[in-house]
């Protein structure tokens, strides 16, 4: 067999391997409200699980939950404790999260909110301020679990 020959094969079932081994499986759970557009409530692929950005939205109605941004991080939490669960995971397997808050003043006290969520050596993060975000909530959290 010929080199080029030989290398393109050896390509071609790399390329097969990969796409086998790196399929995206759907998580679905009761607990939150559904999605509303085109995307799942997280998917897994490898070892990772990526959730869906969540915002505060009550589980039976989909609506923001009322109250400021404590109240909104507080569900935040109940919505991906809820995600994690259907996915056999818990807020121990959460390795990275993004904040976006709509008032950096705010921070000192997502801060406090997520200590009280999160052991150490806890996820990585990061926070950014946004100028809004879907339903009007005031946080939101996009998150990688193992």
């Amino acid at each position: 067999m010929e080199l080029s020959s030989a290398v393109a094969t050896l390509l071609q079932s790399i390329s097969r391997f990969r796409r086998r081994n790196m399929t995206r499986n759907e998580i679905v759970t009761n607990e939150i409200a559904q999605p509303v557009g085109p995307f799942s409530a997280a998917v897994t692929t490898g070892q990772f699980l990526y959730l869906r950005g969540q915002v505060a939205q009550d589980p039976s109605s989909g609506k923001l939950v009322a109250g400021g941004v404590a109240e909104q991080a507080e569900q935040i939490f109940k919505n991906v404790a809820a995600i994690l669960r259907a996915a056999g995971k818990d807020l121990s397997h959460v390795v990275k999260v993004t904040v976006f808050l709509t008032n950096i003043a705010e921070f000192a006290k997502i801060n406090e909110i997520y200590g009280r969520h999160f052991d150490k050596p806890f996820p990585a993060r990061t926070t950014v301020a946004v100028v809004a975000l879907p339903l009007g909530a005031q946080v939101e959290f996009d998150i990688i679990a193992v």
